[in-house]
């Protein structure tokens, strides 16, 4: 079902907001972040978002990680991110349960190699893995010993152990081979069992799988260009997602959906500065 009707132009990043029990989302291309109700609206790209305390959010736009102000609509750079490249914007991310925040870049017109993963922690913003072309997909294990992450044009999402500090403490495996279908894996989430939930851009769907990548099911969606999951609701069992109008003409496409699932999702952890 629609749960918001507003149209994005590319919708992604969708943030319940746990101690606000309210829903973020972006609008990269028209450059807004988006609540029901209401929007504020950026000079340059913003497209994902972690919370840092109730009224505060850190947000990524094409060249900065800001620490924006919900109440006045204030924000100001936190740090630098690809601030000299004009050709890359940021894309995919989320916090850790470590209390860091991985944000992947990409560019503009998804030019080939030109992105990377980046994480934010405690005052230190450092490249993990490049060169990406579309960064999607980084979502975290319960226990924080894993995170995942895909280039979407290779259609396979990574795995990757972590520390104790929430830092790569391995290089990457495949964890998610869908590479040879039709399924081109965009945003995901991992809910409180450990499954991960991934957006496929193109099919208007978002698929199940198990820790062990055993496909479980699917929730479909009336708009092709499915972007970015997310758990919410009073008790983490509503299914957000995301989507795109940008190249398409459908009336429900760009708007924001729900559903109802059995699947409990993890809150989303809080960034720490």
């Amino acid at each position: 079902m629609i749960y918001d009707d507003t149209q994005c132009t590319l919708g992604e990043g969708p943030l319940w907001h746990p101690l606000r029990g309210q829903l973020f989302w972006f609008d990269i291309l028209d450059r807004k972040l988006h609540t029901e109700g209401q929007h504020w609206q950026f000079a340059d790209y913003v497209s994902a978002a972690g919370w840092i305390d109730e009224d505060t959010l850190l947000v990524a736009t094409s060249n900065a990680l800001r620490r924006f102000d919900l109440t006045t609509g204030d924000h100001h750079v936190v740090v630098p991110l690809e601030a000299d490249d004009a050709v890359t914007r940021s894309n995919d991310g989320r916090a850790d349960p470590q209390g860091g925040f991985w944000i992947g870049t990409m560019g503009i017109e998804a030019e080939n190699d030109a992105g990377a993963i980046y994480r934010y922690y405690k005052g230190e913003l450092r490249q993990l893995f490049a060169p990406i072309t579309i960064s999607n997909a980084i979502c975290f294990a319960p226990d924080g010993k894993t995170a995942y992450f895909t280039d979407t044009p290779t259609q396979k999402i990574m795995c990757v152990a972590l520390d104790a500090d929430g830092w790569p403490a391995a290089d990457p495996a495949v964890h998610l081979d869908l590479s040879g279908t039709e399924f081109r894996p965009d945003g995901a989430v991992i809910d409180a069992g450990g499954n991960l939930w991934s957006a496929q851009w193109g099919v208007g769907r978002v698929a199940g799988y198990d820790p062990k990548g055993a496909f479980l099911e699917s929730f479909n969606f009336a708009a092709s260009q499915t972007s970015c999951p997310a758990f919410g609701g009073d008790d983490l069992t509503t299914l957000f997602c995301t989507s795109a109008a940008v190249g398409t003409n459908g009336t429900e496409d760009g708007k924001t959906f729900c559903a109802q699932t059995r699947y409990k999702g993890q809150a989303e952890h809080r960034v720490i500065l």
